[in-house]
């Protein structure tokens, strides 16, 4: 039988994932010493595979119980790494494995926001005007701004993307799977499809989510949701 803890752990979780555990303690260790992150909190885990480039950690700020799974890739487009933080990940943000974050000017996640796998958040795109010049020679578009509300849950392999203005996603909204956001939604949404759609919306009246009718999403109701979830 097992003698302490560590060994019990050892057998329900195998010796793998314990390495893996303690390699990833030791890259966040790493990270929080040798990198100048914007802000770098508590209760971090970042895995050992996260691809993280010393030079843009001044322009990230990642607040406290962060955790950031496999693969995860946070960029700062190289020539706008000057001035405040470009991606802001708030307390409590759980990015899923294989997620990739670019900012060119300005992501936020707010409080406890969820990513799962394989999503990808863009505030800029590859130029691509000139057809006489390779893509990869022309840099990037002016992009925009993507604000991201507490509390929010980016499903599997969706895409928020922001050409220009700004983008922002009100809290406690859901993106279903591989849907593809390219404008703002209020607070209290579901979301799906290419291009993504309002599905539903909470009725702070009759406390419950409710199918979303066919209407702009800046009618009376929806204006109503966003007065309720700004209070």
């Amino acid at each position: 039988m097992p003698r302490n803890s560590i060994e019990r752990s050892i057998i329900r979780q195998g010796p793998r994932a314990i390495f893996r555990r303690l390699a990833s303690k030791l890259n966040t260790m790493w990270l929080r010493n040798t990198y100048p992150f914007a802000q770098f909190g508590r209760g971090i885990s970042i895995h050992y595979s996260c691809d993280l480039y010393r030079g843009n950690s001044p322009y990230i700020d990642v607040g406290d119980n962060v955790f950031l799974a496999s693969d995860v890739w946070l960029n700062v487009i190289p020539e706008e790494r000057v001035g405040d933080p470009k991606i802001i990940l708030r307390s409590g943000c759980k990015i899923g494995r294989r997620s990739t974050i670019s900012s060119r000017n300005y992501i936020e996640l707010g409080d406890d926001v969820l990513l799962a796998p394989s999503v990808l958040i863009m505030d800029h795109n590859h130029e691509y005007s000139d057809p006489t010049r390779p893509i990869r020679a022309q840099g990037v578009t002016e992009g925009g701004r993507i604000v991201i509300g507490r509390n929010c849950w980016l499903g599997y392999n969706s895409v928020i993307f922001c050409g220009k203005g700004e983008l922002s996603l009100g809290q406690n909204s859901v993106v279903g799977a591989n849907a593809v956001v390219t404008r703002s939604f209020p607070a209290f949404s579901v979301i799906a499809g290419n291009p993504a759609k309002l599905i539903k919306k909470y009725d702070p009246e009759l406390q419950k989510w409710i199918r979303a009718e066919q209407s702009d999403p800046e009618d009376e109701d929806m204006r109503r949701f966003n007065a309720f979830a700004n209070r």
